[in-house]
């Protein structure tokens, strides 16, 4: 009965911590993003800098914990390390649900979005879990030889480090994120009919007047009972909003394009027949001028052959982007977005988005933008 306790938990956690850290090292710049925010929260932005090494070590050893768990090597420094890691991130959960700091913890990335208070009750099924191996390490048997159990270890390691090396230099590998490839942009944007709206309840504060007493009632109480014909009674303060029921959600709430002075293009860019280049580089002072240089090139001969509407959509300011521009003598028409969604288009700064009636043709990194002879055979023969 023990032995087989102790199995339940040992590959029920392995398996865990593996997929929760596989999700994540898939999209590990998403998850810089996440550590940002946390570091914004505790005021320790200071770190922003090593965000996404952070974020690779971090993903790497979740996975790599799960696996030593699940062959049984190392065991007790195995789960050490999953017990700190576990009260770490219930921490992280639980300030975030007790304090609405960080409304998505990140914790299996754009995959399966939590909120916190989810995070937080199955980071507590995790930690029981975890001390019930605390307590019984000695019984968590190997399934190999130290020197062999050592040489999957190392495997691991070097697999979960280099597959996160791989998807931040090439996008990730399975895209959750809205904006992917197939993608329809202002389907993305809609709310089906008949789909359920937000519900919220109004809470007020009363005072009677007379005996002093306070008490806080919902709307529909305030209505029901009638005590708004009572004059004893007054509101005190403004009345607070809140949520009690999520409706339906569009994936894409908060994509708004527009130039300089503010005209918005959003809709003229989603409509638009033809194939559309949109060079996504959220902040240009961070951005890769060298391939900035050679994109550059591409939008030059594309527009130059087939007339192609090329555009550099940026969150920087308008004074960074028009000098930005000028010095590298760029061809596209500059507009901005928020950088939220800009982070969401495409994993890279820059990246590379094709976009055609409204849909992700094709997006790459600026590690592999296409050559312009295979950009032309593969997307542009057909078009005219």
């Amino acid at each position: 009965m023990k032995n087989g306790l102790i199995w339940f938990c040992r590959i029920f956690v392995g398996l865990l911590f593996i997929f929760s850290g596989l999700i994540k090292i898939n999209d590990p710049l998403g998850f810089s993003y996440k550590l940002e925010e946390y570091f914004e929260v505790f005021h320790i932005t200071f770190l922003n800098g090593l965000a996404l090494r952070l974020s690779i070590i971090l993903c790497a050893l979740e996975i790599i914990m799960g696996f030593a768990l699940l062959i049984g090597v190392r065991a007790k420094q195995t789960v050490w390390g999953l017990l700190l890691l576990i009260i770490f991130f219930s921490f992280l959960t639980f300030y975030s649900a007790a304090f609405k700091v960080v409304q998505t913890c990140g914790c299996f990335g754009d995959a399966i979005p939590l909120t916190p208070w989810q995070s937080f009750s199955k980071d507590l099924v995790l930690l029981l879990l975890i001390l019930v191996l605390f307590k019984n390490k000695e019984s968590i048997k190997p399934l190999f030889k130290p020197k062999a159990g050592d040489n999957w270890l190392f495997g691991a390691t070097v697999v979960s480090l280099g597959f996160g090396l791989f998807t931040y230099n090439f996008l990730p590998v399975v895209d959750f994120l809205p904006y992917k490839v197939g993608a329809n942009i202002p389907n993305e944007m809609k709310r089906p009919p008949g789909a359920a709206p937000d519900e919220y309840q109004i809470n007020y504060n009363l005072k009677n007047k007379k005996t002093g007493a306070t008490k806080e009632v919902t709307d529909k109480e305030y209505l029901s009972s009638g005590i708004w014909k009572d004059n004893n009674w007054e509101i005190v303060g403004n009345p607070e909003s809140k949520l009690i029921k999520k409706g339906f959600t569009p994936k894409i709430q908060d994509l708004s394009i527009h130039d300089a002075q503010g005209n918005d293009y959003t809709q003229e860019l989603l409509e638009n027949p033809f194939n559309n280049l949109i060079i996504v580089a959220n902040d240009l002072n961070k951005t890769d001028t060298s391939a900035i240089i050679k994109i550059n090139a591409l939008a030059i001969n594309l527009t130059r052959s087939f007339n192609t509407r090329t555009i550099l959509l940026t969150s920087s300011t308008s004074a960074t982007a028009e000098a930005f521009a000028k010095r590298y003598h760029l061809i596209s028409e500059v507009l901005y977005a928020d950088g939220v969604p800009l982070k969401s288009m495409v994993r890279a700064n820059p990246g590379v988005m094709l976009l055609k009636n409204g849909t992700v043709v094709n997006k790459w990194h600026y590690h592999t933008v296409p050559s312009y002879d295979d950009m032309v055979k593969k997307y542009f023969t057909q078009q005219q």
